[in-house]
């Protein structure tokens, strides 16, 4: 398990009963999570002392009962990253804490290189991604097909002080983004990608990572420049295992550029009990 440990601004506090408390800098959250299938040990009072939790509706969906007053938007830091931190309507806060542990694997891998890099985001969301890769001194290009993700990783970028930094934004559908790419002969060293488990292209098309996500690495492969440093997919999408993405690697980009890969879960330590709660799969592959 590749494990985000080493954060201040975050912790998981306690975990139980469906929920985890969290802390986002001095903001206790109290949210729902599908993987935490045990009980509560002792339940200390700091699970009713939160400023905010959110409810699931059994109808679906569901929304913040929040305590107290807390900012609208408020700011954690990692490292030299800072990020806007917001609850929103679909119990996410904007940022996807386990994912440092990629963030920190990137940031070296291209300080480490010693030339220049290019990195593509797909499915960029509020820019984690980017924000590292730019800090570690690489040109990003930010592809999310929300506008209001892209203004979010805009605000990211500027936060961390990184306007001035070499980082383009599109609000567009990632796969006519990468075709357009194709033709236009654009190459990257870098590829990272979040796909969603379920959506609709430009055209109504339906996409289901299970047989949608390998035709489009393999897309991606005609992107590729010719010396690339890593390909990066992240996936949240269930029963989904680590070997899938390392398979997929394999078949796509080890077997066009040689380079090693690996793959397994991203996990975050729970403090009260010691364990990791599991976050997602990766698979890396890097030359």
């Amino acid at each position: 398990m590749y494990v985000a440990n080493d954060w201040k601004d975050y912790e998981i506090i306690d975990t139980g009963d469906g929920e985890k408390l969290e802390r986002w800098n001095d903001v206790i959250l109290r949210r729902p999570d599908p993987q935490i299938i045990w009980p509560h040990g002792e339940a200390s009072r700091q699970w009713n002392d939160v400023h905010g939790h959110y409810h699931r509706s059994s109808s679906g969906g569901g929304q913040w009962d929040m305590k107290k007053q807390t900012p609208e938007r408020w700011t954690v830091s990692y490292d030299r990253l800072k990020f806007y931190i917001r609850p929103t309507s679909f119990k996410h806060t904007g940022l996807f804490p386990e994912q440092a542990a990629n963030w920190r694997w990137m940031m070296d891998k291209i300080s480490a290189a010693k030339r220049p890099i290019s990195v593509l985001n797909l499915f960029a969301y509020t820019g984690g991604a980017t924000v590292a890769a730019a800090s570690a001194g690489a040109s990003v290009v930010h592809v999310d097909a929300a506008k209001g993700m892209v203004q979010w990783a805009k605000e990211n970028v500027a936060l961390s002080g990184l306007e001035d930094k070499p980082v383009r934004f599109i609000t567009d559908d990632v796969f006519k983004f990468v075709q357009r790419e194709q033709r236009r002969g654009n190459r990257y060293d870098a590829i990272i990608m979040d796909p969603p488990s379920y959506g609709r292209g430009p055209n109504g098309e339906m996409w289901k990572l299970e047989s949608s996500l390998y035709p489009f690495v393999e897309s991606c492969l005609s992107i590729l420049s010719d010396q690339p440093l890593f390909f990066l997919i992240n996936s949240y999408t269930t029963g989904i295992s680590p070997t899938v993405l390392q398979n997929m690697l394999s078949m796509t980009v080890k077997k066009k550029y040689g380079g090693r890969i690996s793959a397994g879960e991203l996990g975050l330590p729970i403090t009260k009990s010691g364990l990791n709660l599991p976050c997602g799969i990766l698979g890396r592959w890097e030359e």
